[in-house]
């Protein structure tokens, strides 16, 4: 049986009165992107902290690569890379410069610095930047550098704490493509993101987490389908008798939006579309609007986290690599 990249079993982890962690299971498959996902001080940044060894986890077992993150805390740093919410560049620097230092202080020799330097620049699309200051890096160059130092050692798990924050939708999106290319160079991933849409992004888990505690695990589309499932939108016109509408189509009115909703069935949002349209037409009435509406990460996310709407913990949640 293939050893798994993070196994953790009954994390719990108390900063004074307030417990950070409780009771959090947690399996990262091999080759995938994992998503922790939660409101500010759910714990993301805690457990990621006890996983990379910055933090001691008060009770409870990790396994990072086979290794248990407390009597071979070591052979954990060997096996993983952390890139922390604040990126860890000198920005006097070149970007080649920091990739270079960044490999000098893991050991390589100058040559081989320099050629791992190399080839993660031209994995990131920074080749043509790499003489220059990160002082004078956008946005998502930074954070691409950022996560490029942090792949040095070619981690079996790379730990990314909310690689996007404060980043524009453009760098944002280049932030994702550089995850994309790690995932298909074989390393995996376990990202914490409080975005909704970077998670149906680029997950292919996603552990949501509130107040230190998993209140869910599964795909994407798993995760949406505890909240119901596809409903056809129909908006009436003005003139149109709302109630006809409703009977025609078998579905529920709302007189104050002019709209009626259809529940899809097993067959689907496409077969319902299908069948309201069709519907329609055959008894001649008029639709203004006809929309297929799917489940969201962020009504799951709300679904899911509406009992503990307070944050769990006061203490930052920033990492260090």
């Amino acid at each position: 049986m293939p050893v798994l990249p993070l196994v953790a079993h009954g994390l719990r982890k108390r900063y004074g009165d307030t417990l950070a962690l409780d009771e959090f299971d947690l399996e990262v498959l091999p080759g995938s992107v994992h998503a922790l996902l939660g409101p500010n001080g759910a714990g993301k940044s805690t457990a990621v902290n006890v996983f990379a060894t910055l933090t001691r986890c008060d009770e409870g077992e990790v396994h990072v690569a086979g290794h248990d993150v407390r009597r071979e805390p070591a052979a954990v740093r060997a096996a993983v890379g952390l890139v922390g919410q604040h990126a860890a560049l000198d920005e006097v620097l070149f970007g080649g410069e920091n990739l270079v230092m960044f490999g000098r202080l893991y050991g390589l020799s100058k040559a081989a610095a320099r050629e791992r330097a190399d080839e993660l620049l031209r994995t990131f699309g920074l080749s043509d930047a790499a003489d220059r200051k990160v002082s004078t890096y956008s946005g998502g160059m930074r954070r691409r550098l950022d996560i490029a130092a942090g792949l040095i050692r070619r981690p079996a798990l790379l730990f990314l704490d909310e690689p996007t924050t404060g980043l524009d939708p453009r760098a944002r999106n280049e932030v994702w493509q550089a995850v994309r290319r790690i995932v298909d160079a074989g390393t995996t991933v376990l990202l914490t993101t409080q975005y909704l849409d970077e998670a149906d992004q680029l997950a292919d888990r996603i552990t949501v987490m509130d107040a230190g505690r998993v209140v869910a695990e599964g795909t994407a589309q798993e995760l949406k389908r505890r909240v119901g499932g596809d409903r056809v939108l129909v908006t009436a016109p003005a003139h149109a008798d709302l109630d006809r509408l409703a009977a025609v189509l078998g579905g529920v009115g709302d007189p104050e939006l002019r709209q009626v909703t259809v529940e899809a069935g097993p067959g689907g949002g496409a077969s319902a579309l299908t069948a309201a349209v069709r519907a329609l037409d055959a008894a001649g009435v008029e639709a203004e609007d006809i929309l297929l509406r799917r489940p969201t990460l962020d009504e799951v996310f709300l679904h899911l986290t509406a009992a503990h709407p307070a944050p769990v913990s006061s203490r930052p949640e920033g990492a260090h690599r």
